[in-house]
């Protein structure tokens, strides 16, 4: 059985919403940068980080049990979710932008020949990334504004089962929240037609960047109605996504929440040009050695031990053919003598 956990989510927060037994979660106040986010998914995936992560809120955990999904929900523009249990939740200290390409790139580099499912989405901005098995599978999602707007007016679409109370279809704004949670129950629709995708050996990734309910707090004020209804069908939407998800990878998968309500800065992908300059990095006028590296260790160990091993080949193999017997271990003299004799 897999140990199923809820939580609040309130002003800037990193919560939990489902995960597995085999990851381990511990209760308690301590604070998250929100750069590190990343890092927390990629440990939980069983993958390694370049600076360790001294954050007492994830525990070891189970290290041959690794759960074959993450799923991490952002929602821009909210101080508290009402879930109606709490669970583990963790304020995040330094609320900047973060993304999960690290992970994605992990992902793709280690489980290329299977190709694992990778889906980064933000409908609002029109930003879609798609890896692996995720091309064919999400290829019918609405990734587009026009795409968005059309999904809704179609007949199984949210507008016919969702209570909208004071939210109207009529508006573009309203509509556009709306339409972020029909993308929602698309993936899991989508996901529940390729069963197998989510019970294969890679490991999956879903990253989702919800901005409709900021939109909603702007135009309508965080004091509206609209804006504590919009809420409120938010948090439905979010435990429904989040048990499907959860049910479809047979309980092995972590669906995690970060809720903010400003980013400090904008995003900034870290690119390099491929016409940059060496010049451009500073020089070292202290001529101090380079920082050391966690891969220094491994590295060292491999080059050494094959050495010695290649070291102690050619010494053997030296030995033996100083002191081998021509005419008793060759077969070249062997035949040459027997032609000798016979001629």
């Amino acid at each position: 059985a897999s140990y199923v956990c809820f939580s609040g989510v309130c002003g800037d927060e990193f919560s939990i919403l489902r995960s597995p037994q085999s990851v381990v979660f511990r209760d308690g106040s301590w604070p998250i940068s929100g750069e590190r986010i990343p890092d927390v998914a990629a440990l939980t995936m069983g993958f390694s980080v370049e600076e360790d992560l001294p954050w007492p809120g994830l525990a070891v955990g189970d290290l041959f049990h690794r759960p074959r999904a993450t799923v991490l929900v952002t929602v821009k523009g909210v101080d508290k979710l009402a879930l109606p249990v709490k669970g583990f939740s963790y304020p995040i200290e330094n609320a900047v932008p973060f993304s999960l390409d690290s992970v994605a790139n992990a992902i793709h580099s280690l489980f290329s020949e299977e190709t694992p499912v990778v889906l980064q989405l933000a409908p609002s901005e029109e930003r879609v990334y798609m890896v692996g098995k995720a091309n064919s599978v999400f290829e019918d999602l609405s990734v587009t504004l026009r795409q968005l707007r059309n999904r809704l007016f179609q007949d199984n679409s949210i507008l016919s089962s969702l209570p909208l109370n004071s939210l109207s279809r009529n508006n573009e704004v309203d509509l556009l929240f709306l339409s972020e949670l029909q993308v929602l129950r698309d993936i899991t629709s989508l996901l529940s037609r390729h069963k197998h995708l989510a019970k294969d050996h890679s490991p999956d990734l879903y990253s989702l960047e919800l901005s409709g309910l900021e939109e909603v707090g702007k135009r309508y004020g965080e004091d509206s109605q609209q804006f504590k209804d919009a809420s409120q069908i938010l948090v439905d939407s979010l435990q429904k996504f989040a048990d499907e998800m959860f049910n479809l990878y047979g309980g092995n998968a972590v669906v995690e929440v970060v809720a903010v309500k400003e980013f400090n800065s904008p995003l900034i992908r870290k690119t390099r040009s491929i016409l940059q300059s060496s010049q451009s990095e500073k020089e070292n006028p202290y001529n101090l050695a380079y920082p050391y590296n966690y891969n220094y260790s491994v590295i060292f160990n491999i080059i050494l031990w094959m050495m010695i091993g290649l070291a102690l080949a050619v010494i053997v193999i030296s030995y033996n053919l100083w002191n081998m017997d021509p005419g008793y271990d060759s077969i070249i003299y062997r035949m040459t003598n027997q032609k000798i004799r016979m001629d």
